[in-house]
C-alpha cells in the first residue's frame, strides 16, 4: 500500500506538472557516448549519484524499483533532516534511464521528483531533474523561497556529480 502524500502520482513522467506546487526543471549536458550514458544511468538508479553529494541513503533495494522506498538525509545530529520517499516510476530503456520518487509521511515537502539520463541521437548524454513540491512542515514553510533555491542548487550539484561519472567512463 502506498503512503504517498500527494494525488498527482506520475506527473513528472507524463506531465504537465500540477498547479499549486513549486516547479523545478533542470537539464544539463553531462558528456557523450553510450558508455557514459550507461555509467550515468547506473549511478542514478543505484543511489551513487545521491551518495556522492554527501547525502545519506537508506534504500529498500540496491536499484530503483517501483514501490521501493528510499530515505535521503542530510545534516548532522539533531539538525539531520530525512526525506522519506517511494519510487513511483522507473525507466530502464535503450536511451533513457531514471526514476521518480514521491514524498511519504514526515517528508518536509509534498510532491514528486524525477532523475533521468538520456542519450540523444547526436551522442550527447543529458541529465534532467523535474519536480513539483510544496512545503509540508513548519520549517519548510518558514524557509519559504529558500527551499526552491536549495532544490535548484542540489539539481546542479547532481549534474556535476554525473559529469565526473561520465568523464571517468
Amino acid at each position: 500500500m502506498s503512503h504517498l502524500t500527494y494525488p498527482e502520482v506520475g506527473a513528472t513522467r507524463l506531465g504537465p506538472l500540477p498547479d499549486g506546487y513549486n516547479h523545478l526543471r533542470h537539464r544539463a549536458a553531462i558528456g557523450s557516448g553510450r558508455a557514459g550514458f550507461e555509467a550515468a544511468g547506473a549511478a542514478v538508479t543505484e543511489w551513487r549519484m545521491h551518495r556522492a553529494t554527501g547525502a545519506g541513503v537508506k534504500a529498500s533495494a540496491a536499484r530503483a524499483a517501483v514501490g521501493g522506498t528510499v530515505d535521503i538525509s542530510a545534516g548532522v545530529g539533531r539538525l539531520r533532516l530525512t526525506a522519506r520517499c517511494e519510487i513511483v516510476w522507473t525507466a530502464y530503456e535503450k536511451d533513457r534511464i531514471g526514476f521518480a520518487y514521491g514524498t511519504r509521511a514526515r517528508h518536509p515537502e509534498c510532491g514528486e521528483e524525477s532523475f533521468v539520463v538520456e542519450l540523444a541521437d547526436d551522442g550527447t548524454v543529458w541529465f534532467s531533474v523535474t519536480a513539483f513540491s510544496r512545503p509540508a512542515s513548519w520549517y519548510t514553510r518558514l524557509a519559504g523561497p529558500l527551499v526552491p533555491m536549495a532544490q535548484r542548487w542540489y539539481a546542479r550539484r547532481l549534474a556535476a556529480v554525473l559529469r565526473r561519472v561520465v568523464s571517468a567512463a
